[in-house]
């Protein structure tokens, strides 16, 4: 069993400042080659962001960085990331931000304690661009495939589709029993590898199948 509690709205809008703030300096040093907006997703943008303080894990956001030009030759995908891994870089250490880390799906860079070396908060991330193919919206990411040692634009998976019910719970008063069970979800998770937009989903659809939808 594992020790999950809610961070507070008030402290998580404390870091997503600081986030922000990187976020911004990050756009003006890369203005003259290309531009992107963003937006925070995920628990960060629900509100129900987490934290086992147990552990040296800390916490953490997620957010798209939408790369906004239309002309995606001119930089691959490997200068993208690179390019905007180095402006974080640029902006991040001198505020005492670890180098980023390239992951498979993200850039992550984490903020530690200095008497320990635990990480204290974190943020993941992902580049992605947006397009309309036949009125349908898609979207791609830049994905680090590390056994051929090469970045490409993937396509995006659709994920779980909940946003309907989500307007339903949360017309029926009942989006506190969602971060109930959603707690008691990540609590008591025994599958290392089962993600907590998977719990996040199960939860969604257990409310609503017993609240009748």
């Amino acid at each position: 069993m594992f020790h999950y509690e809610y961070v507070t709205k008030e402290d998580a809008a404390y870091y997503k400042k600081m986030f922000l703030d990187i976020i911004h300096e990050t756009q003006d040093l890369l203005r003259d080659e290309f531009t992107f907006s963003y937006d925070f997703i995920g628990s960060s943008a629900r509100n129900m962001i987490t934290c086992d303080f147990s552990t040296n894990k800390g916490f953490d956001f997620d957010v798209n960085l939408h790369i906004n030009d239309d002309d995606d030759d001119e930089y691959s995908p490997e200068e993208l990331k690179h390019m905007i891994m180095n402006a974080i870089n640029r902006v991040a250490r001198p505020k005492g931000y670890e180098y980023c880390e390239d992951s498979t799906r993200v850039i992550t860079l984490k903020k530690k304690y200095p008497w320990n070396n635990n990480v204290e908060y974190s943020c993941d991330f992902a580049i992605v661009y947006d397009w309309t193919d036949n009125g349908k919206k898609r979207q791609q990411y830049i994905r680090f495939q590390k056994n051929q040692n090469n970045y490409a634009w993937v396509d995006q998976t659709k994920g779980y589709d909940l946003e309907d019910k989500v307007q339903w719970i949360k017309s029926k008063g009942l989006w506190n029993e969602v971060r109930r069970i959603y707690l008691y979800k990540k609590n008591h998770n025994t599958v290392p590898d089962k993600r907590s937009r998977s719990l996040y989903a199960e939860t969604i659809n257990e409310v609503a199948k017993k609240s009748g939808y």
